[in-house]
């Protein structure tokens, strides 16, 4: 009962993220059997690190051969109050898109159990690095701040309080980078900013005062966020000493202060761990607050620009592809690695003029026309194409997916992961059940079943993996497309068998005209010939 109460409990949360988030993030990567973890990951039986629901191992991509995280949870005789606590950090989990967060790429849920695959960050704990370091200069001090603010500014602009903000939930994305993003949604809430939070969680060194008397906001998350500067920069705990001792001088803000070390920090810096040492909440910082402080700012006029001509022309471009194209783009975004994303994501920071995390309209336009001239209509244009969900806001995956093809090259392994995510069943192909699974009975107002048929080159209701890699190479069929094409048709006809007459009707086009010819079995293709999208039929 408690299993069955818990799957349940898990599809309802699913169905409530969708809503909020749009189908296609959420059902290409939640994966039910026949879906299996082992058939696309090799898990190990290394730790990674322990978070609040459970172990994390490291695991192999089979495709990409890419390292990943595995978080796993058993299902069967959960208690109701775990059974909640999964459902939360699974559908926060999912909700996340941001290239300071880290990225839930798959989900699978067994019978018995549910595995969280999470992008693995080898650079090690922000806290590591404290301690190699002892501190950090106020640069690096100021850089690793304002990336930390741009993730919790992100889940405080959502609906989301984290909780459990300390060192040891940032981590570093390789050892030679300096790129930080937040981990870890087992304490993480969804919250409704007209209510107060009562349970008294996190860690204690980095807990608010207002935690401590259980009646607390999202404002939990600036106190944490306060402590991991305070030590950052000053390379000391500000509350030291036995759990009473602790909590007496967290409840009256009292940290240790010691005159040596904070004469070495800036009085700008200074003031910032101030503002967030607050026992007010009200009167504390907020993440949007914290962001306009001056020791942020100072560091963010020498951040470069990123934004250039080709990222402009493969925005502009995606708006002009077909709606299955877009979806195809779209699904390949949760399958790019950090190495790919990393070409792009400092772009997709600096079109989020406010640091909310998405993009709006305003913020487009804003950069767009002052940079490079686009005029209104078309960056409307654009943006719509972009807001594939239609929230009215660029999310970091949609923006991704524009970049696939021009700045993020695609290869065989992406396109052979973004086919296994269509293909809910295991069966090899995609078929129209399989494209209602994932993007619901249309995408972009045009119905899937017409949506297929742009791939279906043999006309057979189904997408095989070979269509699949020839669609997605090329929007004008090429000469590979050709010869791709050719080796779907004979394999078709080979499988046939000799069965004696048939034809396949095939439509060819030379410049704007199109003719309809009958080819024999084996029949080569006419010279110049090019095999149109849905262009094979099999009579």
């Amino acid at each position: 009962m408690g299993q069955t109460n818990a799957k349940s409990g898990l599809y309802t949360a699913q169905k409530r993220l969708e809503d909020r988030v749009g189908k296609l993030p959420v059902s290409s990567r939640y994966h039910r059997l026949p879906k299996r973890l082992e058939e696309d990951y090799k898990v190990s039986r290394k730790v990674l690190g322990q978070g609040y629901n459970g172990s994390v191992f490291m695991a192999v991509n089979l495709s990409s051969k890419e390292q990943v995280a595995v978080k796993s949870f058993k299902l069967h005789g959960v208690t109701k109050d775990k059974k909640q606590e999964l459902q939360s950090e699974c559908e926060i989990f999912l909700a996340m898109d941001h290239p300071h967060v880290a990225r839930l790429v798959d989900v699978y849920e067994s019978d018995d159990r549910l595995n969280l695959v999470m992008e693995c960050m080898v650079g090690g704990e922000l806290f590591k690095r404290v301690v190699d370091r002892k501190k950090y200069s106020e640069r690096a001090a100021a850089d690793a701040s304002w990336q930390m603010l741009l993730a919790i500014n992100y889940i405080h602009t959502h609906g989301i309080v984290h909780r459990d903000i300390k060192l040891e939930n940032f981590l570093y994305e390789s050892d030679d980078s300096d790129h930080l993003k937040l981990i870890d949604f087992g304490f993480s809430k969804i919250w409704d900013c007209n209510t107060k939070m009562a349970a008294a969680c996190g860690t204690l060194a980095y807990v608010a005062p207002e935690v401590l008397q259980q009646s607390y906001t999202s404002q939990c998350d600036m106190w944490s966020f306060g402590v991991v500067v305070f030590i950052v920069l000053f390379g000391y705990m500000p509350f030291k000493g036995a759990e009473k001792q602790q909590m007496k001088a967290i409840s009256s803000g009292d940290y240790t202060y010691k005159p040596a070390v904070w004469s070495q920090v800036s009085e700008i810096a200074q003031s910032f761990v101030k503002g967030l040492l607050v026992v007010d909440p009200k009167l504390r910082m907020t993440a949007e607050q914290a962001l306009q402080h001056k020791f942020i700012l100072e560091r963010e006029k020498v951040q470069p620009a990123f934004l250039d001509d080709e990222i402009v022309g493969a925005m502009c471009n995606f708006g002009k592809e077909s709606a299955f194209r877009r979806a195809c783009m779209s699904m390949m975004a949760w399958s790019l690695t950090n190495s790919e994303r990393a070409k792009v994501r400092n772009a997709f920071i600096e079109l989020d003029v406010e640091r909310t995390g998405t993009i709006k309209l305003s913020e487009f336009k804003q950069v767009l026309e002052k940079k490079f001239h686009m005029n209104d209509e078309q960056l409307v244009q654009v943006f719509k194409a972009l807001d594939t969900n239609h929230t009215d806001e660029i999310h970091y995956s949609e923006f991704l997916a524009a970049m696939v093809s021009s700045r993020i090259a695609m290869h065989d392994d992406m396109l052979y992961a973004t086919f296994k995510r269509f293909d809910t069943d295991n069966s090899g192909y995609i078929t129209v059940e399989n494209l209602k699974d994932v993007l619901g009975e249309s995408f972009e107002g045009e119905k899937v079943a017409e949506m297929l048929k742009e791939a279906d080159f043999t006309s057979d209701g189904k997408i095989s993996l070979e269509e699949f890699m020839m669609y997605l190479k090329g929007g004008q069929a090429s000469d590979t497309q050709e010869d791709a094409a050719s080796r779907i048709i004979d394999a078709k006809l080979e499988s046939m068998g000799e069965q004696g007459n048939f034809s396949l009707r095939m439509r060819m086009s030379s410049g704007s005209n199109e003719d309809v010819v009958n080819v024999k079995r084996k029949e080569p293709l006419g010279d110049g010939a090019s095999v149109q999208h849905k262009c094979c039929e099999i009579q």
